[in-house]
């Protein structure tokens, strides 16, 4: 049995990567390890094929110990904290307060799950494998729901599904939409409002993590700061102990509901997105987090896609990494045609990067947005075609194309397969349909506030509260 995401010699190599791109000498560690008959490159998945003997994965976790023990990336363009990062926030912002309507709630629900559904059979095929099916079942370029119909069998051969999600996410067998981590962290983030509050604490969803979401369900970051917990490590040291994914993707899937809540208010969004995510990110992976958050918040009242985006970069850090990716990747996207030629200049800048990370998805998230100019097949189909973390940036470019379009003006060939339902081993949500979902989340969402006032509740850097 292999626990996936967890095993020290295959964090190692990630944590060499990762420390490496933060700027951190880790060649010492990096020697010792190889010395020691490790191997550099990192697992494409979440473990390698032969664990590792007891010899060698002693001296990993050694080496884990060390590379926690490094000083940390420390970067005014980057800051770790959110007094720093909100101090360069607008004083005043000029969306619409709200209330948001039901209706482009009901289709930012909608939205992201067409647009995960859309990407989950492909999750982890490259690219060049997308486009080598699309091709064959004379698909290309992508419009609709892939299909194994008529597909070679050596292309197929080539290029398996994703095994999970094949028997549930092809034309041919969809019913329903089915459980999906990046639509199971939308529905655990309603409930920690609906049981918490806006005052809710990292810790708050520390705890709601133990009691509500199952462990086999959680991956990379999540599956790390779930073991922390376990450990006995409350939030933000959850995030840091051997945790080499701190600034992948999983903290910018969890945050649409906190936009949804606060329609207009990308600020209140970002800070209820920042105490959730330092559960088990930092740096980029909370940016990523934020920055999706006030896209939400915006989507539910804007006019156009151009105003999402900028909301989106208005919470971010102007010169951190992230932030720059996120603006040259929209600006390719802007006011062209050939998403292809978007795509090669995208890997050419992002490609070095693991398919989980966060700043290669942002910038296809970005990009494919700005490129699809708010209209959510144009935007989804793109995104998803570009590869990466295609059931994570389908699920967020269709939340926000979904928003703006809303319900009752979304296709019906991309919603009625959802039957208006969707699964969950989250307890009390399978099954339960998204008009459910987008009632209770208009009886959340609060507008009017003041732009320059400043929030009630609890710090959103405080982690009172248990965890068991």
């Amino acid at each position: 049995m292999r626990i996936t995401w967890v095993q020290p010699e295959d964090l190692l190599p990630h944590e060499i990567a990762a420390s490496r791109d933060e700027g951190r000498d880790v060649g010492e560690i990096a020697r010792r390890w190889t010395a020691a008959g490790g191997e550099l490159t990192p697992p494409v998945s979440g473990a390698s094929a032969t664990p590792a003997p007891a010899r060698l994965r002693a001296v990993a976790t050694e080496l884990l110990d060390a590379a926690d023990a490094l000083p940390a990336a420390a970067s005014a363009d980057e800051p770790d904290d959110l007094a720093a990062v909100r101090a360069g926030w607008p004083a005043t912002w000029s969306l619409p307060a709200g209330p948001a309507a039901y209706d482009r709630l009901h289709g930012a629900w909608l939205g992201r799950a067409v647009g995960c559904l859309l990407g989950k059979p492909v999750e982890k095929i490259p690219r060049h494998g997308i486009r080598e099916i699309l091709v064959a079942t004379g698909r290309w370029p992508l419009r609709d729901w892939f299909t194994a119909r008529g597909l070679p069998a050596d292309v197929a051969a080539r290029w398996p599904w994703n095994r999970r999600s094949a028997p549930t996410s092809l034309a041919e067998n969809i019913d329903g939409m089915p459980e999906d981590d990046d639509l199971n962290f939308a529905l655990l983030a309603l409930r920690v409002l609906e049981t918490y509050g806006r005052g809710f604490t990292s810790a708050d969803v520390a705890q709601a993590w133990l009691d509500w979401l199952p462990g086999g369900r959680v991956f990379t970051a999540e599956r790390v700061a779930y073991r922390n917990l376990l450990l006995g490590l409350a939030p933000p040291a959850t995030a840091r102990r051997h945790n080499p994914f701190r600034e992948w993707i999983g903290a910018q899937i969890r945050t649409d509901v906190y936009g949804w809540v606060n329609p207009g208010r990308p600020d209140r969004a970002a800070e209820l997105a920042w105490r959730d995510a330092t559960v088990s990110h930092v740096r980029g992976g909370v940016y990523g987090a934020i920055w999706v958050a006030a896209m939400a918040a915006a989507a539910t009242v804007a006019a156009d896609v151009d105003e999402v985006l900028d909301a989106g970069e208005a919470v971010l850090p102007p010169r951190s990494r992230f932030a720059v990716t996120v603006r040259e990747a929209r600006a390719l996207g802007a006011g062209t045609d050939d998403w292809e030629a978007v795509v090669d200049e995208l890997y050419a800048r992002h490609g070095h990067l693991h398919w989980v990370h966060v700043r290669n998805n942002a910038a296809l998230v970005a990009a494919a947005l700005a490129y699809g100019r708010g209209e959510l097949e144009r935007s989804i189909c793109a995104v998803v075609s570009g590869g990466w973390d295609t059931d994570s940036t389908g699920a967020t470019v269709g939340a926000v194309t979904g928003a703006l379009t809303g319900a009752s003006r979304l296709p019906d060939r991309w919603v009625a397969p959802l039957r208006g339902r969707l699964a969950s081993s989250i307890a009390g949500f399978d099954g339960i349909g998204f008009d459910e979902l987008a009632a209770r989340t208009a009886a959340l969402a609060e507008t009017g506030a003041p732009a320059g006032s400043t929030e009630t509740g609890a710090s959103a850097g405080s982690t009172s509260g248990g965890t068991r």
